[in-house]
């Protein structure tokens, strides 16, 4: 999905952090519903910039290598040339380390890896973009899901 808007970004425009299941509805190539509100947001003047997580990356790669396709490969690197792939910083850590803690004792854990994307995504102060109803859970973070026929 390409960032470049008609519609400059509004000061309250934010950062969007793309899940692996939004890379790969635009993977599927056009018409990809992810794709469709992606462009709205930006039209809207919602979105400063779009990036993904080296989490979201590993996951991605993980999911070529289970299922070898020059399409998919092919999709995944003209995906992941468009976005900016954010590495972990040592901001990340401490978010992880509280959130996974906080959910652990409410006894509504979310997975290792889904915990890292959520703390990345609030260290960077994102909005993740996710159809994983998981991320839910995690409290502070701002989720909006570009597969739902209402985007949330």
């Amino acid at each position: 999905m390409s960032t470049a808007a008609k519609t400059a970004p509004s000061a309250a425009a934010g950062i969007f952090l793309l899940d692996t299941n939004i890379i790969s509805d635009l993977m599927k190539g056009e018409p990809s519903l992810a794709a469709r509100r992606g462009r709205e947001a930006v039209a809207q003047g919602r979105v400063a910039s779009v990036c993904t997580s080296v989490i979201v990356q590993c996951e991605l790669m993980f999911g070529l290598l289970k299922r070898p396709s020059l399409r998919l490969q092919a999709a995944y690197d003209l995906e992941i040339a468009r976005l900016q792939v954010e590495p972990l910083t040592e901001a990340v850590p401490p978010i992880y380390a509280r959130l996974r803690a906080q959910l652990e004792a409410k006894g509504t854990p979310i997975g290792p890896n889904d915990a890292l994307i959520a703390a990345h995504a609030m260290a960077l102060n994102a909005t993740l973009v996710s159809a994983d109803a998981e991320f839910l859970r995690v409290p502070g973070l701002r989720v909006e899901n570009w597969l739902a026929e209402e985007s949330t």
